[in-house]
């Protein structure tokens, strides 16, 4: 039944359509139609060009001809099914980028627009003098990126200080002239955080460096002493040995100021931070990667 607010040719294109069928592809039809029927759904649903299309003549025209279009889908169907050959149906909403684009968020948030709306918000935010916002808003995000041995390894960064780290290298006459790399940042934060995984430490490390929580200083610590159980353990020793000339560079891993923040509002109790007396980490003028 047509009525006065259908678009124009609307139901009698549909109607010879459907009524010249057999009765059974006529059902099979119509239940195509519920499936494969996504221009008509789509249009009716959108508030927005329903309105448009009851003032406007050209609207009404573009609801017509994408009925029209799910006409011919449900036609091809059935014409399918008549004949046993298969169909082959286009739906353009499914390999139209413009359409896939209007339906991804993040497509949307990253319009030039709305960075720009997000900028001048946080800059309003910045001038209210009243405001009392507590921590970073990374922290959350890099809680999510952490491994449980990971805080432990924060955790002893926090409260033990700066830890040890050594490279083994080549050393001797050919040393000095181009000295190769043996094996790097050997510590042991793995053991003395209690870690579940040591083998992981060296990715562990990475990660945090990563996130912006350490850096890996080329300056050893102040005290010597640091470094005289480490350079006894099995692995430094068996990488020593595993060349004829070799030689200790002493490095040592930090706290960036911004993850001993992290720390101390995530991984510790308010009140043992208004009374611990934390160790002090160097600040990096210039963070490098380490070497190997």
């Amino acid at each position: 039944m047509r009525t006065d607010d259908d678009g124009p040719g609307l139901v009698p294109q549909m109607a010879p359509a459907v009524e010249a069928l057999p009765g059974l592809a006529r059902v099979a039809a119509g239940a195509a139609w519920q499936t494969t029927g996504w221009g008509m759904r789509t249009s009716l649903r959108t508030s927005l060009k329903v309105a448009r299309a009851v003032v406007d003549p050209d609207a009404r025209a573009e609801l017509a001809r994408e009925a029209v279009g799910a006409v011919e889908i449900v036609s091809d169907v059935a014409r399918s099914l008549v004949t046993g050959t298969p169909a082959t149906i286009d739906v353009p909403e499914a390999s139209d980028p413009r359409g896939a684009a209007q339906r991804s968020p993040s497509v949307r948030e990253a319009s030039p627009a709305t960075l720009r709306e997000r900028g001048a918000a946080l800059l309003e935010r910045s001038r209210d003098v009243w405001s009392e916002e507590q921590g970073h808003p990374a922290y959350a995000r890099i809680l999510d990126d952490l491994a449980p041995d990971e805080a432990r390894i924060l955790l002893l960064l926090l409260q033990g200080g700066p830890q040890p780290s050594v490279d083994i290298r080549t050393g001797g006459p050919a040393g000095l002239v181009n000295s190769q790399l043996v094996a790097p940042g050997l510590s042991m934060i793995g053991a003395r955080a209690g870690v579940r995984y040591p083998e992981r430490v060296p990715a562990y490390l990475n990660n945090l460096f990563r996130l912006g929580l350490i850096w890996l200083s080329r300056e050893p610590l102040r005290d010597p002493e640091d470094y005289q159980v480490l350079e006894a353990q099995p692995d430094v020793l068996a990488a020593l040995h595993s060349v004829k000339f070799a030689k200790v560079v002493r490095r040592s891993v930090h706290l960036t100021p911004f993850g001993e923040g992290f720390c101390r509002m995530t991984l510790i109790e308010p009140e043992e931070v208004a009374t611990a007396d934390f160790p002090e980490h160097d600040a990096p003028s210039q963070v490098e990667p380490r070497e190997g």
